[in-house]
């Protein structure tokens, strides 16, 4: 999350008035994150996210988040509601941005996530998959090997400002997977963003999953590579097995991985390391004057890419 997009206080107001929400009490901006304006709103009718769609979102790809959205907390799934105005709609135009108002979920994310934490997430993540399977929407993941190339192409130039030899290990790594990504793994819906910040806790059980605006049809193995990129290092980016072991275990138990699955999983994390130091890296050496948002450094995910890049064997991932 994060803000791009300032809206005062009459356009909020104006906003409200499709809906049966109340009056406004506080709205305040999130600064975490990196890809949509997020506020917190509170009414006299409750407590809210407001989101304005920015940067990568396609407009065309909205209904289908949303639709999303409703289909996952209709399962059971601790996920946001978009919330509907007076002519049944949830998606808006606010401050010439795509808009949605969804309903807030208690808890608090975590910077570091304990061995129990991501048990929790192995088990949420499983029923995540599972849920999705009723969804008959699909989306092509627009940030996998073609969408990585692109990225590659467009930071190539600069990336060498980042981190001496950094365009090499790009092109290097793009080429090592394009002759190696796995096919015929099972698929479905994943939400292919599923860091800390996109969980929320109340002690170890999970009581919010949010921010499903990369979710999209591909590898459900791919979904759990991306867990154990972003849930699964320790504060100096050094990899914990427990973390991962626990993730894995806990997944399995509630929808049994495969043999191909497990045996994917090194190319898979080496993929979804990949994915996010590009998108970092764009972002870094792209900045977005004005916004209220917290760049993050790539070169934590070439410190990750370089773990991936040493393991021989699946077992360093799973139990």
């Amino acid at each position: 999350m994060a803000v791009y997009t300032h809206v005062d206080d009459t356009t909020l107001n104006a906003f409200l008035d499709r809906y049966d929400v109340g009056t406004a009490i506080s709205f305040k901006g999130i600064a975490e994150g990196v890809e949509n304006s997020n506020y917190l709103l509170e009414t006299t009718g409750g407590r809210f996210i407001l989101t304005l769609y920015e940067k990568r979102a396609n407009p065309a790809d909205l209904p289908y988040f949303l639709n999303l959205m409703d289909v996952l907390a209709e399962g059971g799934m601790p996920a946001p509601l978009p919330i509907h105005d007076r002519k049944g709609e949830a998606l808006q135009e606010l401050a010439g941005r795509p808009a949605c108002l969804i309903s807030f979920l208690s808890g608090v994310s975590v910077d570091h996530p304990s061995a129990d934490q991501c048990a929790s997430l192995g088990a949420v993540l499983a029923d995540m998959h599972r849920i999705g399977e009723a969804f008959g929407e699909r989306r092509a993941n627009d940030l996998s090997l073609e969408g990585w190339k692109k990225l590659a192409a467009a930071t190539e130039a600069r990336a060498d400002e980042v981190e001496a030899g950094l365009a090499a290990v790009i092109r290097d790594e793009i080429a090592f997977l394009e002759a190696r990504w796995p096919k015929g793994l099972p698929t479905g819906t994943i939400h292919a963003d599923l860091f800390p910040d996109n969980i929320l806790f109340t002690g170890n059980r999970i009581t919010g999953v949010i921010d499903f605006y990369f979710a999209c049809t591909d590898m459900l193995a791919y979904d759990i590579a991306v867990c154990i990129n972003s849930w699964c290092f320790d504060s100096s980016h050094t990899f914990v097995p427990a973390k991962a072991k626990r993730l894995t275990e806990m997944y399995d138990a509630a929808k049994s991985l495969s043999a191909a699955e497990i045996e994917a999983l090194p190319i898979l994390c080496r993929g979804a390391a990949l994915r996010f130091l590009l998108t970092r890296l764009y972002d870094w050496l792209n900045p977005v004057p004005g916004a209220v948002v917290r760049a993050k450094d790539p070169r934590e995910y070439l410190k990750k890419l370089a773990f991936h890049r040493s393991v021989r064997d699946a077992a360093d991932y799973v139990v």
